[in-house]
């Protein structure tokens, strides 16, 4: 019996040390899992309603929250479409843009890339970057803005308004282009 042992013992030494020699290490990057979304959604459509009337229907090809981001926050990477509605089945504003973050802390919507906002009498806002800031019930942008309205093209740099679209001021107005001016 000794000698099995004495006979196994080195070998069973030599086996181990050649499988610790043989050993890699394998070293995988971290990842920072505060970087991932908590919450993925893709080709959707939100409705909303209030007291059984239709209030607006929300939808984005891509959707990420991330919810243990300091601060939290979520993402539409390829843009939203928001159709307004007032009970009708019929959209009264909308708006769209290719890109569009949501600030839950600040209550904070910022709109980026081709922002198109059309408000219920058919006035239509362009520009490249709007924020609505949900608390102050304020649009804004510091960014070039055209709005057309039934009879005119109003251009300039810079814009406060309500979220119809109805009290607005553009801060640096560049221009004012009447359609129907008559001679």
């Amino acid at each position: 019996m000794q000698k099995r042992i004495r006979f196994f013992l080195p070998l069973l030494a030599a086996v181990i040390s050649l499988f610790a020699c043989g050993k890699k290490s394998i070293e995988y990057d971290k990842i920072d899992i505060l970087r991932l979304p908590s919450q993925t959604g893709k080709d959707f459509t939100t409705t909303y309603t209030d007291s059984g009337k239709l209030e607006l229907v929300f939808s984005a090809p891509v959707m990420e929250r991330y919810e243990k981001a300091e601060p939290p926050y979520t993402e539409f990477r390829s843009g939203l479409d928001v159709r307004f509605h007032d009970g009708n089945s019929r959209p009264v504003a909308s708006v769209t843009s290719r890109y569009a973050k949501f600030h839950d802390d600040k209550n904070l919507w910022e709109l980026q890339d081709s922002v198109v906002a059309f408000n219920e009498s058919g006035e239509k806002l362009e520009t490249e970057l709007l924020f609505w800031d949900q608390k102050k019930d304020l649009i804004y942008t510091d960014r070039f803005v055209k709005i057309t309205t039934e009879d005119q093209i109003i251009q300039g740099y810079g814009l406060e308004s309500d979220p119809r679209l109805t009290r607005r001021r553009i801060k640096n107005l560049s221009a004012t282009i009447y359609i129907n001016e008559e001679n």
